[in-house]
């Protein structure tokens, strides 16, 4: 599954995707009773930002993306780390690490900010034969997208983005609650037992921060090509300007489905 998002693109994700508060893991953790004795699966784990936290809390992760350029950033940013493996796979290879396990249980499946990518139905209903009692699946959101946040330098940044590309820009990446909804009676369906947690953070942004977290959404095709970017980010600038400073309200969602 190509997803665009290989390339200059995951060189981007891992330098300016933003991570997960510590409150964030030890809501993962006390969820489902993680110990050292547990391994975790992180499904869309892109270059690591959450698998990372979380294996200073557990036995072992596995970070699974289908992105192999996204696996070479998480390797080379974890290169010192001994208890994270990375598995080139998609949400409908997740049969496949049942058959790896054997008889052994994983303790969490977590996928942050992925979920929009994958069919949560039957990954839902894929994953609970691989848990062991009281782990589960969390669905971790980090926040709306730069474009779509309740401030004027958003709504700035919305309208040259949508000139720029010409066309709407408005894709929410999960993080709408209509999508946490059926994220939920999906987790239900498949006999999990559902709880949200909410975080909230505030963080304030430079424009090279902005410029790389477009970058970091974009697939490669959509990048501008490299003798404008230059161009790109004084146009980002002028339209962003007189909206500094560019304060960003962050809302993480925690949705846990209990084994």
């Amino acid at each position: 599954m190509d997803l665009g998002f290989g390339g200059e693109v995951a060189g981007f994700y891992q330098r300016y995707r933003r991570g997960y508060p510590a409150e964030v893991i030890d809501a993962l953790v006390s969820a489902f009773g993680l110990t050292r004795d547990d391994v975790v699966l992180d499904l869309g784990c892109g270059t690591g930002q959450l698998a990372l936290p979380i294996a200073d809390r557990v036995r072992a992760v596995i970070g699974m993306d289908p992105e192999p350029d996204m696996l070479a950033e998480a390797r080379r940013v974890a290169a010192d780390r001994t208890n994270i493996s990375w598995m080139a796979g998609a949400d409908t290879d997740v049969p496949v690490v049942g058959s790896l396990l054997g008889k052994a249980s994983l303790g969490a499946v977590t996928v942050g900010q992925a979920l929009h990518w994958m069919d949560h139905d039957s990954l839902f209903q894929s994953l609970r034969p691989l848990l062991r009692p009281g782990g589960g699946v969390a669905v971790v959101t980090n926040g709306s997208p730069l474009w779509l946040q309740d401030s004027t330098w958003s709504q700035a940044l919305r309208r040259y983005l949508e000139l720029w590309l010409d066309s709407e820009v408005a894709a929410t990446c999960g993080t709408d609650e209509d999508s946490q909804t059926r994220y939920s009676e999906s987790l239900a369906a498949a006999g999990f037992t559902v709880g949200r947690t909410d975080f909230h953070y505030e963080d304030e942004l430079d424009l090279d921060r902005i410029i790389g977290g477009v970058y970091s959404a974009l697939p490669v095709n959509l990048l501008p090509p490299l003798e404008q970017r230059s161009y790109f980010a004084k146009q980002v600038g002028r339209a962003l300007e007189g909206h500094a400073p560019y304060h960003e309200q962050i809302d993480v969602i925690v949705l846990t489905g209990t084994r």
